[in-house]
């Protein structure tokens, strides 16, 4: 293990809120070696954005790691020339152009639907009957596999990063992730001969097309559904929910004052999405007084980068008004998020904007609290909403 100090954590406690604790270690110890977690934490904004880019140091290469063990070798946990063939082939199903000339549209189809459906009730659970199916959705639609339930897309997802996120090593869900693989390999097969004839602009079709070795087309289209499906969908329900706690910054949104799309860059950075990414030391290094080893596993938190004191004044607040240019939600190295523009167009050019034009007087019905969990994956389990 590095020699950072040691620093015990309680980890219902960091699942439930990781930003008391990771406050202090920004503060007391920005490199920590986490007992319970098995791994050396980087917890300032500087180490990380430094760090993400040294990758013959901070290798994704992580032959051991539980993505590779439990969803095949990724282009996410390859480094180098590897990790950018296989991120040139997945390009054109999701680069800017075709996220503007071929998704949003339909996206903006799944987003009516569903609330159309959705507006006679008067009221939901934001996160349940919005935000989740419409993530799924879109997911569905962008990977090919059109074949499958948006349920099945949210479930086969969950079981996925909890997998992978799995660092005490609870069976039970090992198991469902395993499930929630062989799911997704029986969509595949199931899509095959439709995009071997006929390919299209989803991941699926791209892939295929381009002679990708279907070993990495599994493993590739697992890895859009873990951070595909979870990223969106947590962020638009934090979005929603962090505007409407905070009225006066929804009204400058709803008057065109701040585009929604600056309301999703400073909710990703306020409660990340994605909080973490880990990486393996490839070779001996030392960042100030802390000496790491050799297969020494690191963890970069980008929840906690998000929110480092010398970056971003008072960072704990929610704040519309913030610069967010130094916000690394979606990664700072080549491992930069390739899904990042579809994401931003379903959160800020689609989901948002539809849902506070079509459900008036959108608010949140304190029936019930507000639930939030996670810090390697966080997000809102529940928001009770009512309109009208």
């Amino acid at each position: 293990m590095s020699t950072a100090p040691r620093i015990d954590i309680d980890v219902a406690a960091f699942w439930s809120d990781p930003y008391p604790t990771l406050a202090k270690l920004r503060q007391d110890a920005p490199i920590a070696f986490v007992p319970q977690l098995g791994s050396t934490l980087l917890c300032s904004r500087e180490d990380i954005f430094i760090s993400e880019k040294q990758i013959d140091v901070f290798s994704s290469h992580q032959p051991a790691g539980l993505m590779n063990r439990l969803m095949g070798h990724n282009m996410m946990r390859k480094d180098g020339e590897a990790h950018l063939s296989e991120r040139k082939a997945i390009f054109p199903a999701v680069s800017p152009k075709t996220v503007k000339s071929y998704w949003t549209a339909q996206f903006q189809a799944h987003a009516d639907r569903i609330i159309a459906e959705l507006e006679p009730a008067g009221a939901c659970d934001f996160v349940r009957d919005f935000a989740l199916p419409f993530s799924a959705e879109c997911l569905k639609s962008i990977t090919g596999l059109t074949n499958m339930r948006f349920q099945d897309m949210n479930a086969w997802s969950q079981g996925m990063i909890d997998g992978i996120a799995n660092y005490i090593g609870d069976p039970a869900v090992e198991a469902r992730c395993h499930a929630a693989t062989s799911g997704i390999d029986a969509a595949i097969d199931d899509m095959l001969p439709v995009l071997s004839k006929k390919p299209d602009q989803s991941l699926l079709g791209v892939m295929l097309a381009s002679g990708m070795p279907m070993e990495s087309v599994r493993a590739n289209i697992k890895l859009s559904i873990s951070g595909g499906q979870n990223e969106p969908r947590d962020a638009i329900a934090g979005t929603a929910w962090a505007l409407l706690t905070h009225p006066d910054q929804l009204r400058s949104v709803m008057d065109g004052k701040i585009p929604w799309m600056q309301a999703f860059e400073e909710y990703a950075r306020w409660i990340s999405p994605i909080g973490m990414s880990p990486r393996r030391i490839a070779k001996p290094w030392q960042i100030r007084d802390v000496a790491f080893a050799p297969e020494d596993r690191v963890f970069l938190m980008f929840g906690s980068a998000n929110r480092d004191e010398k970056h971003f004044e008072r960072a704990d607040e929610f704040d519309l008004g913030r610069d967010t240019s130094k916000s690394i939600a979606f990664g700072a190295g080549p491992h930069f998020c390739a899904g990042a523009w579809a994401s931003r167009a379903m959160v800020a050019d689609v989901a948002l904007p539809a849902v506070f034009a079509r459900l008036k007087n959108l608010r949140i019905v304190e029936n019930e609290p507000v639930r939030i969990g996670g810090w390697a994956f966080r997000g809102l389990l529940n928001l009770p909403v009512a309109w009208g």
